[in-house]
Protein backbone atom coordinates (compact mmCIF):
# COMPACT_ATOMS: atom_id res chain seq x y z
CA UNK A 1 0.00 0.00 0.00
CA UNK A 2 1.19 3.50 -0.68
CA UNK A 3 0.14 7.03 -1.28
CA UNK A 4 -1.65 8.11 -4.42
CA UNK A 5 0.62 9.21 -7.23
CA UNK A 6 -0.02 11.33 -10.29
CA UNK A 7 1.26 10.57 -13.77
CA UNK A 8 2.15 13.29 -16.23
CA UNK A 9 1.57 12.86 -19.97
CA UNK A 10 5.13 11.58 -20.21
CA UNK A 11 4.43 8.96 -17.56
CA UNK A 12 6.60 10.50 -14.82
CA UNK A 13 5.30 9.96 -11.32
CA UNK A 14 4.51 12.96 -9.20
CA UNK A 15 3.34 13.40 -5.65
CA UNK A 16 -0.39 13.98 -5.30
CA UNK A 17 -1.69 17.49 -5.12
CA UNK A 18 -4.73 18.37 -3.13
CA UNK A 19 -7.80 19.07 -5.18
CA UNK A 20 -8.54 22.69 -5.90
CA UNK A 21 -12.11 21.99 -6.93
CA UNK A 22 -11.57 23.63 -10.31
CA UNK A 23 -10.65 21.73 -13.45
CA UNK A 24 -8.50 23.23 -16.24
CA UNK A 25 -10.14 24.27 -19.50
CA UNK A 26 -8.69 21.28 -21.36
CA UNK A 27 -10.45 18.87 -18.96
CA UNK A 28 -13.75 20.66 -19.49
CA UNK A 29 -13.26 20.40 -23.26
CA UNK A 30 -12.60 16.67 -22.96
CA UNK A 31 -15.66 16.24 -20.74
CA UNK A 32 -17.77 18.01 -23.39
CA UNK A 33 -16.46 15.58 -26.03
CA UNK A 34 -17.15 12.63 -23.72
CA UNK A 35 -20.73 13.77 -23.22
CA UNK A 36 -21.19 13.82 -27.00
CA UNK A 37 -19.82 10.29 -27.21
CA UNK A 38 -22.20 9.15 -24.46
CA UNK A 39 -25.06 10.86 -26.27
CA UNK A 40 -24.20 8.93 -29.43
CA UNK A 41 -24.45 5.59 -27.64
CA UNK A 42 -27.70 6.42 -25.83
CA UNK A 43 -29.46 8.39 -28.55
CA UNK A 44 -29.04 5.86 -31.35
CA UNK A 45 -31.65 3.29 -30.32
CA UNK A 46 -34.14 6.06 -29.46
CA UNK A 47 -33.88 7.59 -32.92
CA UNK A 48 -33.81 4.30 -34.81
CA UNK A 49 -36.83 2.97 -32.91
CA UNK A 50 -38.96 5.80 -34.30
CA UNK A 51 -37.71 5.17 -37.84
CA UNK A 52 -38.25 1.38 -37.81
CA UNK A 53 -41.73 1.34 -39.44
CA UNK A 54 -40.38 3.36 -42.38
CA UNK A 55 -37.27 1.18 -42.61
CA UNK A 56 -39.36 -1.99 -42.77
CA UNK A 57 -41.61 -0.40 -45.38
CA UNK A 58 -38.63 0.23 -47.68
CA UNK A 59 -36.35 -2.73 -46.99
CA UNK A 60 -38.97 -5.34 -46.13
CA UNK A 61 -38.04 -8.19 -43.79
CA UNK A 62 -40.69 -7.62 -41.14
CA UNK A 63 -39.97 -11.06 -39.66
CA UNK A 64 -36.39 -9.95 -38.92
CA UNK A 65 -37.36 -6.60 -37.41
CA UNK A 66 -36.37 -7.52 -33.85
CA UNK A 67 -32.87 -8.40 -34.99
CA UNK A 68 -32.16 -4.79 -35.92
CA UNK A 69 -32.30 -3.98 -32.21
CA UNK A 70 -31.03 -7.34 -30.94
CA UNK A 71 -27.87 -7.27 -33.09
CA UNK A 72 -26.95 -3.85 -31.68
CA UNK A 73 -27.71 -4.83 -28.08
CA UNK A 74 -25.90 -8.14 -28.40
CA UNK A 75 -22.71 -6.62 -29.80
CA UNK A 76 -22.76 -3.84 -27.20
CA UNK A 77 -23.17 -6.18 -24.23
CA UNK A 78 -20.64 -8.77 -25.45
CA UNK A 79 -17.94 -6.20 -26.23
CA UNK A 80 -18.34 -4.04 -23.11
CA UNK A 81 -15.95 -5.96 -20.78
CA UNK A 82 -13.43 -6.49 -23.57
CA UNK A 83 -13.23 -2.76 -24.36
CA UNK A 84 -12.67 -2.08 -20.66
CA UNK A 85 -9.81 -4.55 -20.45
CA UNK A 86 -8.18 -3.27 -23.66
CA UNK A 87 -8.21 0.25 -22.22
CA UNK A 88 -6.49 -0.96 -19.06
CA UNK A 89 -3.86 -2.82 -21.08
CA UNK A 90 -3.04 -0.45 -23.94
CA UNK A 91 -4.18 2.97 -22.80
CA UNK A 92 -7.59 4.60 -22.64
CA UNK A 93 -7.28 7.22 -25.37
CA UNK A 94 -6.37 5.01 -28.34
CA UNK A 95 -8.94 2.36 -27.46
CA UNK A 96 -11.67 4.98 -26.99
CA UNK A 97 -10.90 6.67 -30.32
CA UNK A 98 -11.00 3.24 -31.99
CA UNK A 99 -14.47 2.58 -30.57
CA UNK A 100 -15.72 5.92 -31.90
CA UNK A 101 -14.35 5.12 -35.37
CA UNK A 102 -15.98 1.67 -35.37
CA UNK A 103 -19.29 3.19 -34.25
CA UNK A 104 -19.16 5.79 -37.03
CA UNK A 105 -18.28 3.16 -39.65
CA UNK A 106 -21.23 1.07 -38.48
CA UNK A 107 -23.48 4.14 -38.62
CA UNK A 108 -22.41 5.02 -42.18
CA UNK A 109 -22.83 1.44 -43.38
CA UNK A 110 -26.25 1.14 -41.70
CA UNK A 111 -27.38 4.26 -43.53
CA UNK A 112 -26.30 2.70 -46.84
CA UNK A 113 -27.91 -0.71 -46.19
CA UNK A 114 -29.86 -2.09 -49.17
CA UNK A 115 -31.71 -4.91 -47.42
CA UNK A 116 -32.60 -6.05 -43.91
CA UNK A 117 -29.73 -8.55 -43.75
CA UNK A 118 -27.17 -5.84 -44.42
CA UNK A 119 -28.79 -3.52 -41.89
CA UNK A 120 -28.65 -6.20 -39.17
CA UNK A 121 -24.99 -6.89 -39.88
CA UNK A 122 -24.05 -3.21 -39.92
CA UNK A 123 -26.00 -2.62 -36.72
CA UNK A 124 -23.83 -5.28 -35.08
CA UNK A 125 -20.74 -3.32 -36.16
CA UNK A 126 -22.30 -0.17 -34.74
CA UNK A 127 -23.08 -1.95 -31.45
CA UNK A 128 -19.51 -3.19 -31.25
CA UNK A 129 -18.32 0.42 -31.24
CA UNK A 130 -21.07 1.50 -28.84
CA UNK A 131 -19.79 -1.00 -26.26
CA UNK A 132 -16.53 0.96 -26.12
CA UNK A 133 -18.22 4.37 -26.01
CA UNK A 134 -19.97 4.02 -22.65
CA UNK A 135 -17.08 2.19 -20.99
CA UNK A 136 -14.55 4.64 -22.42
CA UNK A 137 -16.50 7.65 -21.18
CA UNK A 138 -16.81 6.29 -17.64
CA UNK A 139 -13.21 5.06 -17.44
CA UNK A 140 -11.68 8.29 -18.81
CA UNK A 141 -13.74 10.36 -16.37
CA UNK A 142 -12.43 8.00 -13.69
CA UNK A 143 -8.89 8.80 -14.83
CA UNK A 144 -9.33 12.56 -15.10
CA UNK A 145 -11.53 13.31 -12.09
CA UNK A 146 -10.90 11.92 -8.58
CA UNK A 147 -13.98 10.22 -7.07
CA UNK A 148 -14.41 13.04 -4.55
CA UNK A 149 -14.63 15.60 -7.39
CA UNK A 150 -16.64 13.41 -9.75
CA UNK A 151 -19.99 14.02 -8.09
CA UNK A 152 -20.33 17.55 -9.49
CA UNK A 153 -20.45 16.12 -13.02
CA UNK A 154 -23.33 13.75 -12.31
CA UNK A 155 -25.83 16.35 -13.45
CA UNK A 156 -24.12 16.50 -16.84
CA UNK A 157 -24.40 12.73 -17.24
CA UNK A 158 -28.05 12.72 -16.15
CA UNK A 159 -28.68 15.57 -18.59
CA UNK A 160 -27.29 13.50 -21.46
CA UNK A 161 -29.67 10.68 -20.57
CA UNK A 162 -32.61 13.07 -20.44
CA UNK A 163 -31.71 14.59 -23.82
CA UNK A 164 -31.50 11.10 -25.33
CA UNK A 165 -34.81 9.90 -23.91
CA UNK A 166 -36.75 13.07 -24.64
CA UNK A 167 -35.09 14.15 -27.86
CA UNK A 168 -34.56 10.72 -29.40
CA UNK A 169 -38.15 9.99 -30.47
CA UNK A 170 -38.76 13.60 -31.53
CA UNK A 171 -35.53 13.84 -33.53
CA UNK A 172 -36.10 10.40 -35.01
CA UNK A 173 -39.59 11.31 -36.18
CA UNK A 174 -38.49 14.65 -37.62
CA UNK A 175 -35.50 13.18 -39.47
CA UNK A 176 -37.55 10.32 -40.89
CA UNK A 177 -40.34 12.59 -42.07
CA UNK A 178 -38.14 15.27 -43.69
CA UNK A 179 -34.77 13.70 -44.54
CA UNK A 180 -35.48 9.98 -44.78
CA UNK A 181 -34.69 7.09 -42.44
CA UNK A 182 -31.07 6.80 -43.58
CA UNK A 183 -30.29 10.10 -41.85
CA UNK A 184 -31.25 8.43 -38.56
CA UNK A 185 -27.81 6.84 -38.90
CA UNK A 186 -25.99 9.59 -40.77
CA UNK A 187 -26.78 12.08 -37.97
CA UNK A 188 -24.16 10.24 -35.88
CA UNK A 189 -21.35 11.21 -38.26
CA UNK A 190 -21.03 14.96 -37.53
CA UNK A 191 -21.53 14.43 -33.78
CA UNK A 192 -18.98 11.63 -33.76
CA UNK A 193 -16.51 13.72 -35.75
CA UNK A 194 -16.71 16.49 -33.14
CA UNK A 195 -16.06 14.01 -30.32
CA UNK A 196 -13.23 12.37 -32.30
CA UNK A 197 -11.44 15.63 -33.02
CA UNK A 198 -11.88 17.06 -29.52
CA UNK A 199 -10.72 13.90 -27.73
CA UNK A 200 -7.83 13.39 -30.17
CA UNK A 201 -6.59 16.97 -29.82
CA UNK A 202 -7.09 17.74 -26.13
CA UNK A 203 -6.98 14.47 -24.19
CA UNK A 204 -3.44 13.58 -23.07
CA UNK A 205 -3.06 10.30 -21.23
CA UNK A 206 0.09 8.21 -20.72
CA UNK A 207 0.51 5.56 -23.41
CA UNK A 208 0.70 1.97 -22.24
CA UNK A 209 2.22 -1.07 -23.87
CA UNK A 210 1.26 -4.25 -22.09
CA UNK A 211 3.67 -7.18 -22.17
CA UNK A 212 0.94 -9.65 -21.22
CA UNK A 213 -1.09 -11.72 -23.66
CA UNK A 214 -4.76 -11.07 -24.22
CA UNK A 215 -6.97 -13.59 -22.44
CA UNK A 216 -8.62 -14.93 -25.61
CA UNK A 217 -10.17 -17.95 -23.89
CA UNK A 218 -11.77 -15.80 -21.19
CA UNK A 219 -12.99 -13.25 -23.74
CA UNK A 220 -14.53 -16.00 -25.90
CA UNK A 221 -16.28 -17.71 -22.96
CA UNK A 222 -17.58 -14.40 -21.62
CA UNK A 223 -18.89 -13.45 -25.07
CA UNK A 224 -20.70 -16.79 -25.41
CA UNK A 225 -22.20 -16.46 -21.93
CA UNK A 226 -23.39 -12.87 -22.44
CA UNK A 227 -24.72 -13.63 -25.93
CA UNK A 228 -26.69 -16.60 -24.60
CA UNK A 229 -28.18 -14.49 -21.79
CA UNK A 230 -29.19 -11.65 -24.12
CA UNK A 231 -30.74 -14.03 -26.65
CA UNK A 232 -32.52 -15.90 -23.85
CA UNK A 233 -34.12 -12.75 -22.50
CA UNK A 234 -34.85 -11.39 -26.00
CA UNK A 235 -36.47 -14.53 -27.40
CA UNK A 236 -38.03 -15.97 -24.24
CA UNK A 237 -41.81 -15.65 -24.29
CA UNK A 238 -41.83 -14.01 -27.75
CA UNK A 239 -39.99 -16.00 -30.42
CA UNK A 240 -40.04 -19.18 -28.32
CA UNK A 241 -41.84 -20.45 -25.25
CA UNK A 242 -39.89 -20.10 -21.99
CA UNK A 243 -39.73 -23.90 -21.62
CA UNK A 244 -38.87 -24.58 -25.26
CA UNK A 245 -35.70 -26.47 -26.12
CA UNK A 246 -34.20 -23.31 -27.67
CA UNK A 247 -34.60 -21.20 -24.50
CA UNK A 248 -33.61 -24.01 -22.14
CA UNK A 249 -30.60 -24.73 -24.36
CA UNK A 250 -29.54 -21.09 -24.25
CA UNK A 251 -29.86 -21.13 -20.47
CA UNK A 252 -27.69 -24.24 -20.17
CA UNK A 253 -25.12 -22.79 -22.60
CA UNK A 254 -24.98 -19.54 -20.61
CA UNK A 255 -24.40 -21.37 -17.31
CA UNK A 256 -21.73 -23.67 -18.76
CA UNK A 257 -19.91 -20.80 -20.50
CA UNK A 258 -19.94 -18.54 -17.44
CA UNK A 259 -18.80 -21.32 -15.07
CA UNK A 260 -15.97 -22.15 -17.48
CA UNK A 261 -15.17 -18.43 -17.68
CA UNK A 262 -14.75 -18.20 -13.90
CA UNK A 263 -12.48 -21.26 -13.89
CA UNK A 264 -10.32 -19.82 -16.67
CA UNK A 265 -10.10 -16.39 -15.04
CA UNK A 266 -8.82 -17.94 -11.82
CA UNK A 267 -5.86 -19.48 -13.65
CA UNK A 268 -4.68 -16.97 -16.26
CA UNK A 269 -2.09 -14.37 -15.29
CA UNK A 270 -3.94 -11.39 -16.78
CA UNK A 271 -7.68 -12.17 -16.97
CA UNK A 272 -10.07 -10.14 -19.10
CA UNK A 273 -12.16 -9.56 -15.94
CA UNK A 274 -9.97 -9.89 -12.81
CA UNK A 275 -12.04 -11.71 -10.21
CA UNK A 276 -10.15 -9.82 -7.49
CA UNK A 277 -12.37 -6.78 -8.06
CA UNK A 278 -15.35 -8.78 -6.73
CA UNK A 279 -13.52 -9.46 -3.47
CA UNK A 280 -14.24 -5.84 -2.59
CA UNK A 281 -17.54 -5.90 -0.72
CA UNK A 282 -18.65 -2.48 -1.95
CA UNK A 283 -17.95 -3.37 -5.59
CA UNK A 284 -19.91 -6.62 -5.38
CA UNK A 285 -22.84 -4.92 -3.66
CA UNK A 286 -22.94 -2.02 -6.09
CA UNK A 287 -22.96 -4.38 -9.11
CA UNK A 288 -25.97 -6.16 -7.60
CA UNK A 289 -27.67 -2.80 -7.03
CA UNK A 290 -26.78 -1.74 -10.59
CA UNK A 291 -28.27 -4.97 -11.97
CA UNK A 292 -31.51 -4.38 -10.06
CA UNK A 293 -31.63 -0.70 -11.08
CA UNK A 294 -31.29 -1.74 -14.73
CA UNK A 295 -33.95 -4.42 -14.22
CA UNK A 296 -36.63 -2.17 -12.76
CA UNK A 297 -35.72 0.99 -14.67
CA UNK A 298 -35.62 -0.37 -18.21
CA UNK A 299 -38.36 -2.89 -17.50
CA UNK A 300 -40.69 -0.24 -16.11
CA UNK A 301 -39.91 2.59 -18.53
CA UNK A 302 -40.72 0.36 -21.49
CA UNK A 303 -44.37 0.36 -20.48
CA UNK A 304 -44.86 3.96 -19.35
CA UNK A 305 -45.30 5.40 -22.88
CA UNK A 306 -47.57 2.48 -23.81
CA UNK A 307 -49.79 3.17 -20.80
CA UNK A 308 -49.95 6.89 -21.51
CA UNK A 309 -50.69 6.44 -25.22
CA UNK A 310 -53.23 3.64 -24.86
CA UNK A 311 -54.96 4.49 -21.58
CA UNK A 312 -54.51 8.26 -21.34
CA UNK A 313 -54.80 8.93 -25.08
CA UNK A 314 -51.49 10.76 -25.49
CA UNK A 315 -49.84 11.23 -28.88
CA UNK A 316 -47.18 8.71 -29.85
CA UNK A 317 -45.16 11.52 -31.44
CA UNK A 318 -44.67 13.15 -28.05
CA UNK A 319 -43.77 9.93 -26.23
CA UNK A 320 -40.43 11.39 -25.16
CA UNK A 321 -42.08 14.46 -23.61
CA UNK A 322 -44.36 12.20 -21.56
CA UNK A 323 -41.32 11.16 -19.54
CA UNK A 324 -40.33 14.75 -18.80
CA UNK A 325 -41.41 14.80 -15.10
CA UNK A 326 -39.31 11.73 -14.38
CA UNK A 327 -36.27 12.91 -16.35
CA UNK A 328 -36.26 16.46 -14.95
CA UNK A 329 -36.54 15.04 -11.44
CA UNK A 330 -33.67 12.66 -12.18
CA UNK A 331 -31.49 15.51 -13.48
CA UNK A 332 -32.19 17.81 -10.54
CA UNK A 333 -31.63 15.16 -7.87
CA UNK A 334 -28.49 13.85 -9.58
CA UNK A 335 -27.05 17.36 -9.68
CA UNK A 336 -27.77 17.98 -5.99
CA UNK A 337 -26.46 14.57 -4.95
CA UNK A 338 -23.30 15.14 -6.95
CA UNK A 339 -22.62 18.52 -5.38
CA UNK A 340 -23.22 17.22 -1.86
CA UNK A 341 -20.98 14.21 -2.51
CA UNK A 342 -18.21 16.48 -3.76
CA UNK A 343 -18.53 18.75 -0.71
CA UNK A 344 -18.99 16.16 2.01
CA UNK A 345 -17.62 12.92 0.55
CA UNK A 346 -20.79 11.16 1.75
CA UNK A 347 -22.64 8.87 -0.64
CA UNK A 348 -24.29 5.97 1.21
CA UNK A 349 -27.29 8.11 2.14
CA UNK A 350 -27.97 8.71 -1.55
CA UNK A 351 -27.89 5.01 -2.40
CA UNK A 352 -30.29 4.10 0.39
CA UNK A 353 -32.55 7.07 -0.40
CA UNK A 354 -32.51 6.15 -4.08
CA UNK A 355 -33.51 2.58 -3.33
CA UNK A 356 -36.37 3.80 -1.13
CA UNK A 357 -37.65 6.34 -3.68
CA UNK A 358 -37.53 3.87 -6.58
CA UNK A 359 -39.53 1.39 -4.51
CA UNK A 360 -42.10 4.05 -3.53
CA UNK A 361 -42.25 5.47 -7.05
CA UNK A 362 -42.90 2.07 -8.63
CA UNK A 363 -45.53 1.28 -6.03
CA UNK A 364 -47.30 4.58 -6.77
CA UNK A 365 -47.19 3.83 -10.49
CA UNK A 366 -48.79 0.45 -9.77
CA UNK A 367 -51.83 2.34 -8.42
CA UNK A 368 -52.61 3.88 -11.84
CA UNK A 369 -55.76 2.79 -13.60
CA UNK A 370 -57.96 4.01 -16.46
CA UNK A 371 -59.02 7.11 -14.49
CA UNK A 372 -55.56 8.33 -13.46
CA UNK A 373 -54.80 11.81 -14.80
CA UNK A 374 -51.58 12.79 -16.53
CA UNK A 375 -50.80 15.18 -13.67
CA UNK A 376 -51.05 12.38 -11.12
CA UNK A 377 -48.97 9.97 -13.18
CA UNK A 378 -46.44 12.79 -13.67
CA UNK A 379 -46.08 13.17 -9.89
CA UNK A 380 -45.56 9.43 -9.53
CA UNK A 381 -42.92 9.49 -12.26
CA UNK A 382 -41.14 12.37 -10.54
CA UNK A 383 -40.73 10.21 -7.42
CA UNK A 384 -39.29 7.39 -9.53
CA UNK A 385 -37.01 9.86 -11.31
CA UNK A 386 -35.68 11.16 -7.99
CA UNK A 387 -34.73 7.63 -7.00
CA UNK A 388 -32.98 7.09 -10.32
CA UNK A 389 -31.15 10.39 -9.90
CA UNK A 390 -29.73 9.25 -6.58
CA UNK A 391 -28.56 5.92 -7.98
CA UNK A 392 -27.60 6.17 -11.64
CA UNK A 393 -24.21 7.87 -11.31
CA UNK A 394 -23.58 7.25 -7.61
CA UNK A 395 -23.39 3.50 -8.18
CA UNK A 396 -20.76 4.00 -10.90
CA UNK A 397 -18.82 6.37 -8.62
CA UNK A 398 -18.75 3.74 -5.85
CA UNK A 399 -17.70 1.03 -8.31
CA UNK A 400 -14.78 3.12 -9.56
CA UNK A 401 -13.75 4.12 -6.04
CA UNK A 402 -13.67 0.44 -5.06
CA UNK A 403 -11.04 -0.63 -7.62
CA UNK A 404 -7.44 0.36 -8.20
CA UNK A 405 -6.71 2.63 -11.14
CA UNK A 406 -5.16 -0.24 -13.11
CA UNK A 407 -8.61 -1.90 -13.03
CA UNK A 408 -10.60 1.26 -13.80
CA UNK A 409 -11.59 -0.02 -17.24
CA UNK A 410 -12.78 -3.47 -16.18
CA UNK A 411 -14.42 -1.98 -13.08
CA UNK A 412 -16.39 0.51 -15.18
CA UNK A 413 -17.23 -2.09 -17.83
CA UNK A 414 -18.36 -4.66 -15.26
CA UNK A 415 -20.68 -2.14 -13.59
CA UNK A 416 -22.05 -1.12 -17.01
CA UNK A 417 -22.44 -4.75 -18.09
CA UNK A 418 -24.42 -5.75 -15.00
CA UNK A 419 -26.78 -2.82 -15.52
CA UNK A 420 -27.19 -3.73 -19.20
CA UNK A 421 -27.90 -7.39 -18.43
CA UNK A 422 -30.31 -6.29 -15.70
CA UNK A 423 -32.16 -4.12 -18.21
CA UNK A 424 -32.34 -7.00 -20.68
CA UNK A 425 -33.77 -9.30 -18.02
CA UNK A 426 -36.18 -6.60 -16.84
CA UNK A 427 -37.63 -5.91 -20.28
CA UNK A 428 -38.04 -9.62 -21.02
CA UNK A 429 -39.50 -10.76 -17.70
CA UNK A 430 -41.73 -7.72 -17.15
CA UNK A 431 -42.80 -7.96 -20.78
CA UNK A 432 -43.93 -11.53 -20.18
CA UNK A 433 -45.85 -10.45 -17.05
CA UNK A 434 -47.45 -7.57 -18.97
CA UNK A 435 -48.46 -9.71 -21.95
CA UNK A 436 -49.97 -12.41 -19.74
CA UNK A 437 -52.02 -9.87 -17.76
CA UNK A 438 -53.26 -8.11 -20.91
CA UNK A 439 -54.27 -11.43 -22.44
CA UNK A 440 -56.16 -12.62 -19.35
CA UNK A 441 -57.98 -9.27 -18.99
CA UNK A 442 -59.05 -9.24 -22.66
CA UNK A 443 -60.37 -12.80 -22.40
CA UNK A 444 -62.24 -11.85 -19.23
CA UNK A 445 -63.88 -8.81 -20.83
CA UNK A 446 -64.43 -9.99 -24.43
CA UNK A 447 -64.54 -13.76 -24.16
CA UNK A 448 -62.00 -16.42 -25.12
CA UNK A 449 -62.28 -16.14 -28.92
CA UNK A 450 -62.24 -12.33 -29.23
CA UNK A 451 -59.68 -11.93 -26.43
CA UNK A 452 -57.28 -14.40 -28.03
CA UNK A 453 -57.67 -12.69 -31.41
CA UNK A 454 -56.92 -9.25 -29.98
CA UNK A 455 -53.82 -10.36 -28.09
CA UNK A 456 -52.38 -12.81 -30.60
CA UNK A 457 -49.82 -10.31 -31.87
CA UNK A 458 -47.93 -9.90 -28.64
CA UNK A 459 -50.45 -8.03 -26.47
CA UNK A 460 -49.65 -4.64 -27.98
CA UNK A 461 -51.64 -2.62 -30.46
CA UNK A 462 -50.87 0.52 -32.46
CA UNK A 463 -52.70 3.44 -30.74
CA UNK A 464 -53.82 4.67 -34.18
CA UNK A 465 -55.38 1.32 -34.99
CA UNK A 466 -57.04 1.31 -31.57
CA UNK A 467 -59.04 4.46 -32.40
CA UNK A 468 -60.79 2.63 -35.26
CA UNK A 469 -62.16 -0.14 -33.01
CA UNK A 470 -65.64 -0.17 -31.42
CA UNK A 471 -65.93 1.59 -28.07
CA UNK A 472 -66.37 -1.62 -26.00
CA UNK A 473 -63.20 -3.11 -27.51
CA UNK A 474 -61.21 0.08 -26.90
CA UNK A 475 -62.43 0.21 -23.32
CA UNK A 476 -61.50 -3.43 -22.76
CA UNK A 477 -58.02 -2.94 -24.19
CA UNK A 478 -57.45 0.20 -22.09
CA UNK A 479 -58.35 -1.76 -18.95
CA UNK A 480 -56.10 -4.61 -20.07
CA UNK A 481 -53.10 -2.31 -20.56
CA UNK A 482 -53.77 -0.60 -17.20
CA UNK A 483 -53.88 -3.99 -15.48
CA UNK A 484 -50.72 -5.08 -17.24
CA UNK A 485 -48.92 -1.89 -16.18
CA UNK A 486 -50.17 -2.43 -12.62
CA UNK A 487 -48.54 -5.86 -12.49
CA UNK A 488 -45.28 -4.62 -14.05
CA UNK A 489 -44.85 -1.74 -11.63
CA UNK A 490 -45.90 -3.79 -8.61
CA UNK A 491 -43.35 -6.50 -9.40
CA UNK A 492 -40.78 -3.79 -10.04
CA UNK A 493 -41.44 -2.33 -6.58
CA UNK A 494 -41.04 -5.74 -4.94
CA UNK A 495 -37.75 -6.42 -6.75
CA UNK A 496 -36.37 -2.96 -5.97
CA UNK A 497 -36.74 -3.75 -2.25
CA UNK A 498 -33.77 -6.09 -2.70
CA UNK A 499 -31.63 -3.22 -3.97
CA UNK A 500 -32.78 -1.03 -1.10
CA UNK A 501 -31.78 -3.75 1.39
CA UNK A 502 -28.39 -4.26 -0.30
CA UNK A 503 -27.63 -0.53 -0.03
CA UNK A 504 -27.62 -0.73 3.78
CA UNK A 505 -24.63 -3.10 3.69
CA UNK A 506 -22.42 -0.63 1.78
CA UNK A 507 -19.45 0.73 3.70
CA UNK A 508 -18.84 4.44 3.30
CA UNK A 509 -15.16 4.30 2.36
CA UNK A 510 -13.67 7.82 1.86
CA UNK A 511 -13.56 8.88 -1.78
CA UNK A 512 -10.08 9.29 -3.22
CA UNK A 513 -8.86 12.72 -4.26
CA UNK A 514 -10.82 14.81 -1.78
CA UNK A 515 -9.48 18.11 -0.39
CA UNK A 516 -9.72 16.71 3.11
CA UNK A 517 -7.69 13.61 2.34
CA UNK A 518 -4.50 13.29 4.35
CA UNK A 519 -1.40 12.43 2.29
CA UNK A 520 -0.19 10.09 5.03
CA UNK A 521 -3.31 7.93 4.96
CA UNK A 522 -2.72 4.60 3.17
CA UNK A 523 -4.62 4.10 -0.04
CA UNK A 524 -4.78 1.48 -2.71
CA UNK A 525 -1.89 2.06 -5.13
CA UNK A 526 -2.97 3.96 -8.19
CA UNK A 527 -1.87 6.36 -10.85
CA UNK A 528 -3.73 9.61 -11.18
CA UNK A 529 -3.63 11.09 -14.64
CA UNK A 530 -3.13 14.81 -15.06
CA UNK A 531 -4.28 16.74 -18.10
CA UNK A 532 -2.14 19.79 -18.94
CA UNK A 533 -3.60 23.26 -18.72
CA UNK A 534 -2.60 24.08 -22.28
CA UNK A 535 -2.64 21.88 -25.34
Amino acid sequence: MGTSRTATPTGEAQEPAQSTGKQPASVRTVLFALMIAMLLAMLDNMIVGTAMPTIVGELGGLSHLSWVVTAYTLATAASTPIWGKLGDMYGRKGVFLTSIVIFLIGSALSGMAQDMGQLIGFRAVQGLGAGGLMVGVMAIIGDLIPPRERGKYQGMMAGVMAVAMIGGPLVGGTITDHLGWRWSFYINLPLGAIALIAVGAVLHLPKKRSQTRIDYAGAALLTIGITSLVLLTTWGGTEYDWLSKQIVGLGVLAVVALVAFVLVERKVSDPVVPLRIFRNGNFSLVTVIGFLVGFVMFGSMTFLPLYQQTVQGASATNSGLLLLPMLLSMMAVSLVAGRVTTTSGKYKIFVTSGGALITVGLFLLSLMDTTTTRFTSGLYMAVLGAGMGFLMQTTMLIAQNSVELRDMGVGSSSATLFRTIGGSFGVAIMGAVFADQVKSTMIEKLGAVAGQKMTGGGAQMDPKALTKLPAPVKDAYAHAVANGAHQVFLWGALISVIGFAAAWFLKEIPLRGGPAAKPTEPEAPEERVAVPEAV
